[in-house]
């Protein structure tokens, strides 16, 4: 038997955008449902949200998503460096480990468009690249490059 996890990612009204932006960052695909999609009244409000979505590409990556249905939005994230040390409110990071720098890059790019840079991505003391970013969405990025 075997087991996976895969991140699921909790919005307020932007759950599609976001997973288009993670596909395309990651040079995948998105598979979204509405909740229009399970039935609910096309008249209803919130019926072209995300019930149900995934983004998913050939390298392994992937990552869900929905909205909340009624949920107020939400404050922005706080994630910041002060004196060499990570500050920060959130319960959690994504994590992405690729097995080179150049790899790690190229989801950097993709991630970084709207993202404030938390630690920019470079050599570390345990990597050949590091870096941190909350993106467009609020969600906050570990990137790194596999010792090997």
């Amino acid at each position: 038997m075997t087991a996976a996890t895969t991140t699921h990612l909790n919005f307020t009204g932007n759950a599609r955008a976001a997973l288009e932006f993670y596909a395309a960052a990651f040079r995948g695909q998105a598979i979204i449902r509405t909740y229009g999609d399970f039935g609910m009244p096309a008249e209803a409000s919130g019926s072209d949200l995300v019930v149900w979505g995934l983004a998913a590409a050939e390298n392994g990556f992937q990552v869900m998503a929905y909205d909340i249905l009624g949920a107020p939005a939400r404050p922005a994230p706080s994630t910041r460096r002060e004196n060499g040390v990570t500050i920060t409110d959130q319960p959690f990071f994504v994590s992405v480990r690729g097995d080179s720098l150049e790899e790690v890059q190229g989801y950097w790019d993709g991630l970084a468009d709207g993202a404030t840079v938390i630690e920019p991505l470079a050599a570390s003391a345990w990597s050949a690249g590091f870096g941190m970013l909350a993106d467009r969405f609020g969600v906050t990025w570990v990137l790194d490059v596999a010792e090997g």
